[in-house]
């Protein structure tokens, strides 16, 4: 059965992304159709350039402080809005276990898992390593250990960090988030119609699958619409 489509772009440092993951999850069970529909993970990176030292101890808050050029009472209140906007939808984080890491290796792991069906299972194991647990994300053995756990066998995991077909696949994903306009994550696309940035509530996700699914279901069982009836020859031979 054919399926409709909900693509999702995210990046895996990102705490708009675990929360809007939530929301969406959350109108997808009030949805009345929720099995035909197929969620599909696309790789963004927010800092590609960013290099752990891990000779250095890590300070999240120091980091986004350089970074976007604001004081540390600026980040502080910042995080602690987006702790308690988790705390909303039952996620618990955690910023001062936080540790930065480049997720390009973890990105391709997904795109692995996607592709043997563990790709949300990843992904939100993924999430709260990294919000919730303080995992060290850009060591490749916790990397290697948590994938093992979501399901993907071990060949599976170093073909995912070996094959530059996986890399260049996250990077198809970006190209293509800037193709479409997208500038930020998450940004959700609705069978490629209708775009959701950001995490936005229940409500929205759930107005949106409404009004794009019964769209596209229309579109798939549309029938021609006969404007005559002619002669003609049907498949057991009758010509009249």
């Amino acid at each position: 059965m054919e399926k409709f489509k909900v693509e999702v772009w995210s990046d895996i440092v990102c705490p708009f992304c675990y929360i809007s993951k939530r929301n969406y999850e959350k109108a997808l069970t009030l949805f009345e159709f929720s099995e035909q529909i197929q969620l599909e993970f696309k790789s963004y990176q927010l800092d590609p350039d960013f290099i752990q030292n891990q000779d250095e101890k890590y300070d999240i808050k120091a980091y986004l402080a350089n970074k976007y050029r604001r004081s540390l009472e600026e980040i502080e209140d910042m995080l602690t809005q987006i702790t308690s906007s988790a705390k909303s939808v039952g996620l618990n984080y955690d910023f001062n276990k936080v540790i930065r890491f480049n997720t390009l290796q973890a990105h391709r792991i997904l795109m692995k898992a996607q592709d043997e069906g563990l790709g949300n299972k990843l992904m939100e194991v993924l999430f709260s390593a990294y919000f919730e647990q303080g995992l060290d994300l850009g060591n490749t053995e916790v990397l290697k250990s948590i994938a093992l756990k979501s399901g993907l066998n071990e060949p599976a995991f170093e073909e995912a960090i070996t094959d530059e077909q996986f890399a260049y696949r996250v990077k198809q994903d970006i190209q293509e988030a800037a193709n479409l306009g997208i500038s930020g994550v998450p940004f959700f696309v609705f069978n490629r119609k209708y775009g959701v940035s950001g995490a936005q509530p229940v409500s929205v996700f759930s107005d949106t699958l409404e009004k794009a699914f019964h769209e596209w279901k229309a579109s798939t069982e549309s029938k021609i619409e006969n404007i005559g009836n002619g002669a003609t020859c049907s498949i057991d031979g009758n010509c009249e």
